[in-house]
């Protein structure tokens, strides 16, 4: 099948994967981007046979130096009209764990479809198996966590309007933590996927393994998120997610119930950081539009 041509960029015939032609095409000229050299990780390595290998679909491609301020920014711009169905993010890497990508962790056959699961099944199930046991009383371990909640899953928080483009904060957000070191040498990620929120998914990321082992659930709310609240996937580390943010909530009223969300989908952000779900929804959540999410 031919590839089609859209303003002098070539897309992918239909069901192929992008990557594929990164290995011919380093800079993805025929995509339309001009990439810094790179690798393309085809999955956990040694795990099959020298003629099987060659039959696998490459999992993502990765910068094999960091990046600076600009590049995500110059990269989406790249893929926007080249319709290849190649996601941008950055990869963040820090001491003991680098290149983790490349550690056989990748384990995309692993997950479920998350067309099959739906935000609010998947919130509550999350929320029961975190909330403190009745016997642990009041204490900072008891019904003071998760106050003014109590141990019924309290509901979805309500959709916000952006004020401003997810995609124009995203890409602002990227360089301001690359700028304050939080990403202090990120690396330039691409995996095939439909949306960002699907990316730790296609590429089979395992980082919050320790909550939740089917990331499929996890794609479920991020989902939800983009479309709640113009969040979108910036980095991804070994056991961490970065979000932009374009509409977060504005008051503690509207935060708590982002809060208790947050909570269920990644409960270390409130065990080992605020100590409470009402102290989390004011120091994370209230007017920040920088969502990070780390699994212990």
């Amino acid at each position: 099948m031919a590839a089609a041509t859209v303003e002098g960029v070539t897309k992918p015939p239909k069901n192929q994967n992008a990557l594929s032609s990164l290995a011919e095409d380093p800079q993805g000229r025929a995509l339309g981007l001009d990439l810094p050299p790179g690798t393309i990780i085809d999955g956990p390595a040694g795990r099959t046979t020298l003629r099987s290998r060659a039959r696998r679909e490459p999992l993502l491609w990765v910068s094999d130096e960091p990046v600076g301020v600009g590049a995500l920014a110059a990269c989406r711009a790249r893929l926007a009209p080249a319709g290849s169905g190649l996601q941008a993010v950055l990869f963040h890497e820090r001491r003991g764990l680098e290149r983790w990508w490349t550690r056989e962790e990748l384990y995309p056959a692993s997950m479920s479809d998350p067309d099959d699961h739906h935000v609010e099944p998947v919130l509550r199930a999350f929320w029961a198996g975190v909330v403190p046991d009745p016997e642990e009383g009041e204490g900072p371990d008891g019904a003071g966590l998760i106050a003014p909640f109590g141990r019924d899953w309290p509901g979805l928080a309500e959709h916000r309007v952006p004020q401003e483009d997810p995609e124009e904060a995203a890409l602002a957000l990227a360089d301001e933590l690359i700028r304050d070191g939080v990403l202090p040498a990120p690396r330039l990620a691409l995996i095939p996927a439909g949306r960002g929120a699907d990316v730790p998914t296609a590429m089979g990321w395992r980082g919050a393994v320790n909550h939740e082992n089917d990331t499929a659930l996890l794609t479920t709310v991020l989902r939800s998120w983009e479309e709640r609240f113009g969040a979108r996937v910036v980095a991804l580390g070994f056991d961490e997610i970065h979000l932009s943010v374009a509409a977060p909530p504005p008051t503690r009223v509207t935060a708590l119930p982002v809060a208790a969300e947050h909570f269920a989908f990644c409960p270390d952000n409130v065990w080992q950081g605020s100590g409470s779900v009402r102290a989390y929804a004011d120091e994370a959540v209230t007017g920040v539009g920088h969502w990070a999410f780390w699994w212990d």
